[in-house]
């Protein structure tokens, strides 16, 4: 396979990676993210977006985990491709430019399969399709509850797992805090009114999105952390030589970036798995694993490389420990990915 990325792809690649240097974070960010058609990259046109695909998507997830720019770009646009794939066309032009925000909730406090939601769903008999269901449990960790102005919620109905757009207005939140200290919410639902977009297959592209996503960013948080060290392993001197000149110090580094390159090419792979309607769980779920492990692997193997200097507030490497912890422990992290894709191999279809 052929990874390298297309022109265009590397026009906006260059173009996230500016704005997330220069902008860091805040509403000025979120603004210009939706001024620039980053946030509508999966939209169609006819709506005001790009039109492109998870690919373009992945870019700039890669970009802002490289410089470590807290903003809910993750969820927001998970949810558009799934409004786009599967219906509310109403609320597309206000993703593609940012001015309505959305978020997902995929995760619940007992460790419950992603797949297999304890959350329930109901349908209300109603002939409106925008209350026609209703849902009652609770979301566990759900990005950016206080911005989104809706939610996709998965949930259990009587007919199987589901996806379920929930508007945010009125929902009762209780705040969670998070390693990554980025706004989280617990979600109380009790028969909330929703929109039905999806069965099972519909949670499982969301959930397969929503792993290479987080996967995306995680690559650009390990790369970010590498880069870091190797700065500092060629500028910190010990016993009159540079520290990057020890082997032990060229071990570590070294398999760090052994474990970003892997990462980097499982999550390719997924990709064009995606694309071309191959393979895809199952390579979304090395992905996921290689992702989370590896990421978790690299962020504390720099930060032993830092020594003192990595528990300074004041130096960044810090923010990509945190970082690379919060995503190794989303949608159930390496282990979640590695027991799901087991269950496909047993199932006989995990293929190759």
């Amino acid at each position: 396979m052929d990874f390298t990325l297309s022109e265009d792809l590397v026009e906006l690649q260059a173009l996230a990676a500016t704005l997330f240097t220069d902008l860091g974070e805040g509403d000025g960010l979120w603004t210009e993210l939706g001024r620039t058609g980053l946030l509508g990259l999966v939209v169609p046109d006819e709506h005001g977006g790009a039109g492109l695909g998870l690919d373009a998507v992945c870019v700039v997830l890669e970009e802002q985990g490289r410089r470590v720019a807290p903003a809910p770009i993750w969820p927001h646009l998970v949810a558009t491709l799934t409004l786009v794939r599967y219906g509310a066309e109403h609320l597309l032009a206000g993703a593609a430019d940012g001015s309505s925000r959305l978020s997902v909730a995929l995760e619940e406090y007992d460790g419950a399969e992603p797949a297999s939601p304890r959350c329930l769903a109901r349908p209300t008999g109603s002939d409106d399709p925008l209350s026609g269901w209703e849902l009652t449990g609770l979301k566990a960790v759900v990005p950016d509850p206080f911005g989104a102005d809706h939610v996709l919620v998965s949930a259990t109905a009587p007919d199987g797992p589901g996806v379920f757009l929930v508007p945010s207005a009125g929902l009762a939140w209780q705040p969670t805090g998070t390693t990554d200290l980025a706004a989280a919410g617990e979600l109380v639902l009790d028969a909330t009114p929703a929109q039905r977009l999806g069965g099972p297959e519909a949670l499982t592209d969301v959930l397969r999105w929503a792993r290479l996503a987080l996967a995306a960013v995680q690559v650009g948080v390990a790369e970010g952390a590498l880069r870091l060290a190797a700065s500092y392993a060629t500028g910190r001197h010990q016993f009159g030589r540079p520290i990057g000149s020890f082997q032990a110090v060229q071990h570590q580094l070294a398999d760090c970036w052994i474990d970003v390159e892997a990462m980097r090419l499982t999550l390719w792979q997924a990709l064009t798995c995606d694309a071309d309607g191959r393979d895809a769980e199952r390579a979304a779920l090395v992905a996921g694993w290689w992702c989370g492990q590896g990421g978790l692997d690299v962020v504390h193997r720099v930060q032993h490389v830092h020594g003192g200097i990595g528990v300074d507030l004041d130096y960044p490497v810090h923010r990509h420990f945190l970082w690379g912890k919060q995503i190794a422990s989303t949608l159930g992290g390496p282990e979640a990915a590695l027991q799901h894709l087991g269950s496909l191999v047993a199932a006989g279809e995990a293929g190759s």
